[in-house]
């Protein structure tokens, strides 16, 4: 697995529209891409900002995992993830690494990538996210 670039910071939201005014009112972010992932139960905006982008996470309902992360600790940040090559091979070398997945195998993520979690219990307290594809 080769690791790029930084590839976005995930921010949880209860309300992305009202937050959109920061990044496109304030810092004048125009690049905007909205979509939705039902099977997660989330609605994710897009702002590219350079070569990186802010990832507003918002709950679709109250199954979600976005919800559930903002009862508990609130509107903030929720992961940083890094563009990799090679990201099937990243659940076996973060194994070996003493890392833990959250889950057996990469999966479906916004914008047709490919995404695994890391638990932040062994990363130092930060949720990271692998992403490979683009967005």
């Amino acid at each position: 697995m080769f690791t790029k670039k930084i590839d976005h910071i995930g921010i949880a939201v209860k309300d992305a529209s009202a937050r959109l005014s920061l990044y496109e009112g304030f810092l004048g972010l125009k690049d905007v891409h909205i979509e939705e992932l039902p099977s997660r139960g989330i609605r994710v905006y897009m702002i590219k900002i350079g070569e990186s982008k802010i990832e507003l996470l918002e709950p679709m309902n109250e199954q979600s995992e976005i919800n559930k992360f903002l009862e508990t600790k609130g509107e903030g940040i929720h992961h940083i993830a890094f563009t990799v090559e090679g990201i099937n091979q990243a659940v076996e070398l973060a194994k070996k690494n003493g890392l833990q997945p959250l889950s057996d195998s990469p999966k479906p993520g916004a914008g047709g990538t490919t995404v695994l979690f890391l638990h932040p219990k062994t990363t130092g307290g930060v949720l990271i996210e692998l992403v490979e594809g683009s967005h």
